[in-house]
């Protein structure tokens, strides 16, 4: 292992993040007593240019008169190539509660994008005498965020957690689809007569686990678009799970149990990995460093893997 150890993601659970626009204030109880562990209240695409000025402000009120509960309580702002941007930034600075939590920065392209948001907010806070700093997320949405994804995750401390934005990153990158998330139709192989849809999003997520895992944030898989395909939105969250994401979007509420169900850990599996831990305990004791467990090996890499399962685990009970 290198000598420069990677640091922890935010202890918190982030399973599914619900969304709702901030122009439609009848959906904000609704969002509150969903069993979402994050809500992002959006001011970009779901709101159109002239209801932006009266969605700013339906969210600022909500951040003093909604009870939010234990929320992680988020707010999507505009492009920076907006002229929208910066008064979602400074409205929202200046005049909500100390009930928001976090900005989500989109279509970022590299740490200066980063930057620019980072020095108003500081300058914000710091005028305003704000005690409770507001934390980063940023959507991979470019070409460009992919290719400086590293540098992003690791652009400032206030990031949290980053999310892959589908359909505008396909659109960035010229694929040839208007699918959001999930297998493609024209993406396939063929091999005496089975066929087989691999996942075109595949290097995509890698990429953003493996910044996210060696800055300390949270990897988040972004929007399913067909909310009616229940096994489809399951799948692709199985499949993200498997490579490191710690959560799914939803954009439609149905979407909230589904997203649940796949990212906290099953009884069965959190029982495994602690007869893993166990069994490696006891295997310490007798001065090995590798024992069998169920008839597989099991070292001290195995130790870790169950410890993630474990302490994701623990992580949602409390």
């Amino acid at each position: 292992m290198s000598f420069l150890k990677q640091p922890p993601a935010p202890a918190r659970p982030n399973r599914c993040q619900l969304f709702g626009p901030g122009s439609r204030t009848a959906l904000f109880e609704k969002m509150a007593a969903s069993a979402a562990d994050v809500i992002n209240l959006d001011l970009e695409d779901s709101v159109a240019p002239d209801d932006k000025d009266t969605a700013r402000k339906n969210i600022i009120e909500a951040t003093h008169d909604v009870d939010w509960g234990t929320k992680y309580l988020s707010v999507r702002i505009n492009g920076l190539d907006t002229p929208h941007w910066y008064k979602d930034v400074v409205e929202l600075l200046e005049n909500a509660s100390d009930r928001l939590d976090q900005i989500m920065i989109p279509m970022v392209g590299n740490a200066s994008d980063i930057y620019a948001v980072d020095a108003l907010v500081t300058a914000i806070e710091a005028a305003k005498g704000r005690k409770k700093k507001i934390s980063f997320e940023v959507i991979i949405e470019t070409a460009a965020g992919l290719a400086h994804v590293e540098e992003i995750a690791a652009s400032s401390p206030r990031m949290q957690a980053m999310s892959l934005g589908y359909a505008d990153f396909a659109a960035s990158m010229g694929m040839a689809t208007t699918g959001i998330g999930g297998t493609q139709a024209n993406y396939y192989m063929t091999h005496e007569g089975q066929t087989d849809y691999p996942d075109p999003w595949h290097y995509a997520v890698s990429a953003i686990v493996a910044a996210c895992r060696t800055h300390g944030v949270l990897p988040v898989d972004g929007p399913f678009g067909d909310f009616s395909d229940d096994e489809a939105y399951i799948a692709h969250s199985r499949r993200v799970a498997t490579l490191g994401m710690v959560g799914k979007w939803a954009i439609h509420p149905k979407q909230v149990k589904l997203a649940n169900d796949v990212f906290t850990p099953s009884a069965e599996a959190v029982a495994e990995a602690r007869d893993i831990l166990a069994a490696m305990e006891e295997a310490k004791k007798q001065g090995l460093g590798a024992t069998t467990y169920k008839g597989k090996l099991i070292d001290i890499a195995s130790m870790k893997q169950a410890e993630v399962i474990v302490k994701m685990a623990e992580l949602i009970e409390g």
